[in-house]
């Protein structure tokens, strides 16, 4: 199964040299963004990404040339020209940099896939957040319940911290709760083909926004509900929330909830 990676809107400057970049090419400990979404997704079996990029699609177009040419040793002979290569990257996935348009609204850059994506279901995620979603899951219940799309629901991060009582008396704080601030779309969709016959996709400017109230009104829109982590690159301070994790050695994203009972809190 194919998994879309929404790649091209405009930059950001929450980058650490300050210059304009793209979100999915922010860095967390090293790695861009999107190389973390890619690596989750691999750990649990997804390893055939197409990356639908827009604005400075050569950043990321570099980043992966160069994970290629500087993995692992080189070995270079000046004088015979020649250059030898032991080892490599650890990353075994397959990746395509599409570029689907500077100005692009996200329903048309998934419609310019068709033609890669073929006859089968496909996810399509964000390429600026992360989760330890259980994606198989996901993609049983789409595939049980028929719908023409499955996302995922998430509950964001409380911007307050949280208080623990103990009676009337303060018992500690929570840091940055996931409590009740309502249920969004996280990404980690599942899509069903036949969607590209749909007017709503199909039509000029189609957003995916649009593409969901369409379904919700035909009753043809699932929904899975995780209630794990879940947390989107949108503002400095998720950003250094996300680099504090990876940097703790407990990034929840890199060991993602797989248990066998995860596709029961899915629901329609």
């Amino acid at each position: 199964m194919k998994v879309v990676i929404l790649a091209g809107g405009g930059g950001t400057r929450m980058s650490a040299d300050g210059d304009l970049a793209p979100k999915p090419m922010l860095d967390i400990g090293g790695r861009p963004i999107l190389w973390h979404i890619m690596r989750s997704f691999c750990l649990q079996g997804f390893d055939d990404f197409v990356v639908a990029a827009g604005q400075q699609s050569e950043k990321i177009k570099r980043f992966f040339l160069d994970e290629v040419d500087t993995a692992g040793d080189i070995a270079i002979d000046a004088g015979r020209r020649e250059i030898a290569r032991t080892g490599g990257s650890d990353d075994h996935w397959r990746v395509r940099i599409v570029d689907t348009g500077l100005h692009t609204e996200t329903g048309e850059r998934v419609m310019r896939l068709r033609d890669l994506l073929g006859r089968e279901p496909f996810i399509v995620t964000y390429g600026d957040s992360v989760s330890d979603v259980d994606v198989q899951a996901v993609v049983e219940q789409h595939r049980r319940r028929g719908h023409l799309v499955t996302v995922t629901a998430v509950r964001p991060p409380s911007r307050f911290g949280g208080i623990r009582f103990d009676g009337d008396k303060v018992a500690g704080f929570v840091e940055k709760p996931q409590i009740g601030e309502g249920w969004i779309n996280g990404g980690f969709a599942v899509f069903d083909p036949a969607v590209f016959d749909h007017p709503a996709l199909a039509a000029r400017g189609a957003t995916l926004n649009g593409l969901f109230e369409t379904l919700a009104n035909e009753r043809r829109l699932g929904a899975y509900r995780h209630e794990g982590f879940w947390l989107a690159a949108d503002t400095l301070r998720a950003l250094k929330l996300l680099e504090g994790l990876w940097d703790s050695g407990e990034a929840p994203w890199i060991r993602p909830a797989m248990a066998p009972a995860a596709a029961a809190h899915g629901s329609a």
